[in-house]
């Protein structure tokens, strides 16, 4: 929807090459685009150009979106996970130059700002340099965003604490959870303790962190190197002019409000490709998971994907499996591994029991009335989708922002159930407690889930309203506008 009459304003947008953080960013750009005098150059590298389409099949974003790309510099996508510190220090040293060489050969006008993930640090002193404005994007959680900005108000080394450094309350679950904060400015480390028996909440330290433990900071905030890298982009952050969070004020009121304290924030989410739904154009792919799904009775069906880029261990694998396999609910579940989807069928040996394919528009799947829950990693991008699309959710988060998005899921939002804490000492979440928890999230005749199917029903119709024009995300889209543009 476009706003009233508004001067030209070019945005050059900077996604952290990784698939969800490139999702996160091409929604935030379509809302952008979607206002009058708003154009927008999109700049991936290479490999992420291919990876999108190009040249014959690149997102369909509007006319006045973009996209260029600078050399392949850093790490290909497909070996991300082998070295997630390496192609981080990559990122963060090798795409300042090329791209600076691309800015110069861009076509007029002259970005009025620079829209950049939080994960692309350099892109806040390029701006300095060239006076333009640097616009941090958030594609995790505010909450997440929160505590990471005020890591250095956690507490310091408890005397005593009786901890060794390496250690983590997660894996031997004693009472101690071992943090590692670098202290950037002095060039050294120095380890962060809590007692999870009692001050376990990092609201006690970091305001609009509601529920969250110190537990869920782990595995990610537990590894020195790359709890490093974190902190480092938070330095640049910073000094960049505003965040924007693909979050929406109603759904992260206390972490976004208490951001507002420190700098100027907008909240401009649910950033999920809801304009697109009208637009969809069927494939030879989609027509049949979405046949099957035209079959099934409404709220009867588990659609289960656990992201593209970590994977759970083996061992949790087949007891996901055996899971759905003992429970009662038919599954869509998406599975691009060839090997993995006969290990599946394997376990699984009712073939009516479900459909697995390699891909699916998700937030369409999400948006069927056949689909009754999302068992999901909880990452932000597939988060904001299931709120959006109304489908209460079960999580089985595994690193990065997943453990406290789980956390607001289970006991802040309240639309669904978590798998994470009932695992078992080996860290594997066993079969029956996997069955057990998918009949309660699709059961409709439970009380539970009839408070539960409120919940998600009021968080549906926020994250629709927000994104409407007067909403609280659509006045925060004109704002930043404004705020680009003055």
């Amino acid at each position: 929807m476009g706003s009233t009459a508004a001067a030209p304003c070019h945005i050059v947008a900077v996604p952290y090459p990784g698939r969800g953080h490139v999702n996160a960013m091409l929604n935030l750009c379509r809302l952008l685009a979607a206002r009058d005098g708003v154009t927008i150059t999109i700049i991936v590298t290479e490999e992420w150009l291919s990876l999108l389409g190009a040249p014959a099949a690149l997102p369909d974003l509007g006319l006045r979106v973009r996209f260029e790309a600078i050399p392949n510099v850093i790490p290909s996508e497909h070996g991300r996970a082998n070295d997630m510190v390496g192609f981080m220090e990559a990122v963060y040293t090798k795409m300042a130059s090329p791209f600076e060489q691309l800015l110069d050969r861009l076509a007029p006008p002259a970005p009025a700002a620079i829209v950049a993930d939080m994960f692309v640090p350099w892109t806040v002193g390029v701006g300095e340099r060239r006076g333009v404005p640097v616009c941090i994007m958030c594609p995790i959680s505010a909450t997440m965003f929160a505590v990471q900005y005020n890591f250095h108000l956690l507490p310091p080394a408890a005397a005593g604490g009786g901890a060794s450094p390496g250690t983590s309350s997660c894996a031997t679950r004693t009472n101690i959870v071992l943090l590692w904060h670098v202290n950037i400015s002095a060039n050294s480390s120095r380890a962060l303790y809590a007692d999870i028996t009692g001050s376990c909440f990092v609201e006690n330290y970091i305001p609009g962190t509601k529920s969250i433990r110190f537990a869920d900071l782990a595995p990610t905030h537990t590894d020195a190197l790359l709890l490093d890298k974190i902190l480092e982009a938070h330095s640049s952050v910073k000094k960049a002019q505003c965040i924007v969070f693909t979050t929406f004020q109603e759904l992260e009121s206390d972490a976004i409000g208490a951001m507002r304290q420190n700098c100027p924030v907008y909240a401009v989410g649910p950033c999920v490709p809801f304009m697109a739904l009208q637009e969809h154009k069927a494939s030879p792919d989609g027509d049949d998971y979405m046949a099957w799904l035209d079959a099934q009775p409404a709220g009867s069906v588990l659609y289960v994907s656990l992201g593209s880029f970590l994977s759970v261990s083996a061992a949790q694998f087949d007891e996901i499996a055996a899971g759905l396999a003992g429970s009662k609910a038919r599954f869509l579940w998406v599975l691009r591994d060839a090997d993995a989807c006969s290990r599946v069928r394997g376990l699984i040996r009712d073939p009516d029991a479900g459909l697995i394919v390699p891909w699916t528009n998700q937030l369409r799947v999400l948006c069927h009335p056949s689909v009754g829950g999302f068992f999901t990693h909880c990452g932000m991008n597939s988060t904001l989708e299931a709120v959006y699309a109304g489908v209460p959710m079960l999580t089985l988060p595994i690193a990065f922002d997943q453990p406290t998005n789980s956390r607001l899921v289970t006991e802040v939002w309240k639309n669904g159930i978590g798998l994470r804490d009932m695992a078992r000492a080996d860290g594997v979440i066993g079969r029956g407690e996997i069955a057990s928890a998918v009949d309660r999230l699709m059961r409709p005749d439970a009380a539970e889930f009839q408070d539960m199917r409120k919940r998600v029903t009021l968080w549906k119709d926020a994250a629709r309203a927000a994104s409407e024009e007067g909403g609280s995300s659509w006045k925060d889209v004109t704002s930043f506008i404004n705020f680009v543009s003055r």
